[in-house]
Formats: structure tokens, sequence, C-alpha cells
């Protein structure tokens, strides 16, 4: 099956609540037709020992049919419906956006136009000489003003 293709027979259900799991969906949208597969994405980041107050999903899943025509029937029928007392949204699915920049995961300033444009030179920056340097000048002041405090 071609990519382009199936994206139009697969219907994005946003809206769901935490108790829906995929048989849900299934039973939910098998009157319009066959259903391929059924998938509800697991929270970003599950944790080792999840409690059972936390989402079992991220509140959206997808439903994929065998035709573009059940798909569309589907959210025709089903866009801004109620299942298990929320109201869900139905829509055909998009593709992620994917990102064409292959240093998108780079941290900025790996960047040599960012390390020109922020980045001083070391002399010039204040690093750990120009602190050291600044401490010792406010020292030598604040003992110029506890001597000047003495002698009146």
């Amino acid at each position: 099956m071609e990519e382009g293709t199936k994206t139009k027979k697969t219907i994005f259900v946003g809206g769901i609540s935490d108790d829906t799991d995929e048989t849900t969906l299934y039973e939910a949208f098998s009157t319009f037709g066959e259903i391929i597969e059924v998938q509800i994405p697991p929270p970003v980041n599950p944790h080792q020992n999840p409690s059972p107050n936390d989402p079992k999903h991220r509140g959206f899943g997808f439903v994929t049919f065998s035709s573009a025509g059940d798909a569309q029937d589907a959210i025709d029928n089903m866009d801004l419906n109620e299942l298990k007392g929320r109201v869900i949204k139905a829509s055909i699915a998009r593709p992620m956006k994917a990102d064409l920049n292959p240093q998108s995961n780079r941290a900025i300033w790996e960047s040599e136009e960012w390390l020109k444009e922020h980045v001083k030179p070391l002399a010039q920056s204040g690093g750990v000489q120009g602190r050291l340097a600044a401490a010792a000048s406010e020292n030598t002041e604040k003992r110029e003003d506890d001597d000047d405090a003495m002698e009146e």
C-alpha cells in the first residue's frame, strides 16, 4: 500500500477519555467499514512504575480503514460526537511534520553562525579571569571604604 493512499484511509480521533482503549475505538468505528488497524499512542514519557492516576495514553488515537470512502463516512458521522462521555474530534490523519533540517537536534551553540554572533573573545568575555579581577577590585574598594570609616 502506498504511503499517500494509506494516509487518506487513516483518521485521527482526538479527545478520547482515559478509559478508552483500542477495542472501544474499534467497536465505535467498525460500523463504517472494515478496519485494518487501531492505534492509541502511549504517554510521551511513561514512568518505570506508573501510578494508577497517570494517563494510559495521550488522548488521541488513529483508525485505519480499508478504503478512503469508509474513512470519510466515519469522519462525517463521528466528528464532534460523544464517545464514553467525551466529545471527540475525527479528521483525516496527517503525517507528522518532519524537520527537513538535519542539524535540528544539535545545540544552537554548535552552529558557527550563532557562535560568531553571540560569543565574545575570551579576553572580552569576562570569564574566570574577568570575574577574579572584578572580585579583586571590589575587595580593594571595600577595604578603602572600611579604612575611611575607621578614620572618622
